[in-house]
């Protein structure tokens, strides 16, 4: 059976709610980084643009892909028609009542517009349900839920921040925090003659060098040719994670899928899937290397290891 798509009334509604609900582009780019489940979407976006043309520029790449992309609408709509509490825009001195008048009345046209799509949404709801009960068992048993949470949080508040050097000191720390709670061991970053390593662990008795990037654009060939050289000076069973929280480039990728395969590569969405609870990080690093092994594909994403 064809999937079912969202019809294209509910697509405007959905473009018209999201320009409307909030004024500053901080605040609209927080609310996005929060409900979609790809991270790297957000470097899609160019923020120096209005931000109905942000808006659109997301949508519109959401709905070519709905095979792909659908959850992440439906959950936008979702969340969307869930606000109920405009008192951010009343605050605005410039016409900030009308502003809220007008995000409220644009949120419960898109609530009107949700109803013949409940069918779908509750089709999602019952996916994600099934995928987090199946890991609520592994989250009792190793007691990581209020941990996980902690570590989550950080992450989150992490993603306004303007501060590069800060940002990325965190994230090295937060990814720490994060292989000691699967119990993988990890080393924190260390200094050797003329390379700096982020980090180390072990999993599945394999020993594997860390490293993290949060800039801009996606890591591009020269980052993992790189860490590639520092793989190739270890012993022959060291392998490495590469974490770009906003993706790799497509040449990158290919470049180092061919050969000897030496890292296995993660992103954003993948740290969020994990921080959400919505995977295991051990699974995440299993399928992620096994994918490596058996198809040279080093850079598995998750909404493949998800609906797979």
């Amino acid at each position: 059976m064809d999937k079912k798509t969202i019809a294209p009334a509910a697509i405007n509604a959905l473009i018209e709610a999201l320009t409307n609900i909030y004024w500053y582009k901080s605040e609209l780019r927080s609310f996005i980084a929060n409900t979609v489940s790809d991270f790297s979407l957000l470097t899609k976006l160019n923020w120096e643009d209005y931000k109905r043309n942000i808006i659109s520029t997301l949508i519109n790449f959401l709905v070519e892909d709905q095979d792909h992309y659908q959850n992440d609408l439906l959950k936008l709509m979702t969340e969307v028609c869930k606000i109920d509490d405009f008192s951010h825009l009343e605050r605005i001195k410039d016409g900030g009542k009308e502003k809220a008048m007008i995000a409220r009345k644009s949120v419960e046209a898109l609530k009107r517009l949700m109803e013949p799509h409940e069918n779908i949404i509750k089709e999602q709801i019952t996916k994600e349900e099934h995928i987090k009960k199946a890991f609520e068992k592994t989250l009792q048993i190793q007691g990581v839920q209020q941990k996980l949470d902690e570590i989550k949080n950080t992450f989150y508040q992490l993603i306004s921040s303007q501060e590069n050097q800060k940002r990325g000191f965190m994230l090295e720390k937060i990814m720490k925090n994060l292989f000691n709670l699967f119990d993988l061991d990890p080393k924190a970053s260390f200094k050797i003659i003329g390379e700096q390593i982020d980090g180390a662990f072990t999993f599945n008795n394999t020993d594997y060098l860390f490293e993290s990037k949060w800039q801009h654009k996606p890591i591009d060939i020269k980052d993992l040719d790189a860490f590639s050289g520092k793989l190739n000076r270890k012993l022959d069973n060291t392998l490495g994670l590469f974490l770009s929280i906003n993706g790799f480039s497509a040449d990158a990728v290919k470049a180092h899928s061919t050969g000897r395969r030496l890292m296995i590569l993660m992103d954003g969405s993948d740290l969020m899937a994990v921080l959400e609870g919505r995977i295991d990080l051990l699974l995440l690093l299993f399928k992620k290397r096994r994918c490596a092994a058996q198809t040279g594909n080093i850079y598995l994403k998750i909404h493949e290891i998800i609906s797979g």
